[in-house]
């Protein structure tokens, strides 16, 4: 008599790995990494409750696979938004302003600077535990990121500089607390503290209005230049006091 083998054992030893962390990061969906044990993955996952450990070392290490996995989905989605030819809904803010530049519809430096930070925010809402467990300093430890997560850190950081730098922001202190504003936005709207909606104005409004500060910066250096002119080139008598 031939019987059909469950998937308890039938998992290859490769595919166990993948099945493992596609059940841990579905659960991730529907409740908090606090929430999430290695039992419950197994349960999930339709193994038996030692194979996790076959895999991760220990909950954290269930744990940190999640907030790299999360890493790079928020990398991509706020690099699609950047790169993408038209502002995705949200984008555009309570002022309307998407930046479009000529009749192909692509977007300008400001553009693509509010379409990362409303992507960023729209990841915070709709994967709330994933980007909670992203910065959760227990097991993504600050300064001390894994092989895996630094380079996922270091490529966001670089994506969102450049944007920034491109849109008419100036040094690395303005492009922090930008960015500071966008991660706090998104994280008091996943806890409900405002909709989304008021989250997508609020950052548009933040960053007109910092743009525009960055604008009239510019122009009053460029202002203060031309009115004072080049400093005079010292007479003789200079040269001949400078020479005794």
């Amino acid at each position: 008599m031939l019987l059909m083998s469950s998937s308890r054992d039938s998992y290859h030893h490769g595919r166990l790995a993948d099945a493992l962390e596609e059940a841990a990061f579905q659960l991730l969906e529907r409740m908090p990494a606090a929430e999430i044990s290695l039992r419950e993955v197994a349960r999930a996952a339709d193994v038996s409750h030692n194979a996790p450990y076959h895999h991760f070392r220990d909950r954290r290490g269930l744990l940190t696979v999640l907030a790299e996995r999360s890493m790079a989905g928020l990398n991509r989605e706020v690099e699609a938004a950047i790169n993408a030819d038209e502002p995705a809904a949200g984008a555009a803010g309570a002022s309307g302003a998407t930046g479009a530049a000529g009749a192909a519809g692509t977007m300008d430096a400001a553009a693509r600077l509010r379409a990362g930070a409303a992507a960023y925010i729209r990841f915070a809402v709709a994967h709330s535990h994933a980007f909670n467990v992203i910065y959760d300093p227990l097991v993504c430890i600050p300064t001390q990121p894994t092989k895996t997560m630094a380079p996922l850190i270091e490529r966001l950081e670089q994506v969102l500089g450049e944007t920034a730098g491109r849109a008419g922001f100036g040094d690395e202190a303005e492009v922090r607390a930008l960015w500071g504003l966008v991660h706090g936005l998104g994280t008091l709207c996943a806890a409900g503290h405002f909709s989304e909606a008021d989250a997508h104005a609020a950052c548009d409004a933040a960053i007109t209005r910092m743009l525009a500060g960055e604008r009239a910066g510019q122009e009053s250096a460029l202002g203060s230049e031309a009115t004072t002119g080049p400093a005079p080139a010292p007479g003789p008598d200079a040269s001949a006091s400078a020479g005794s």
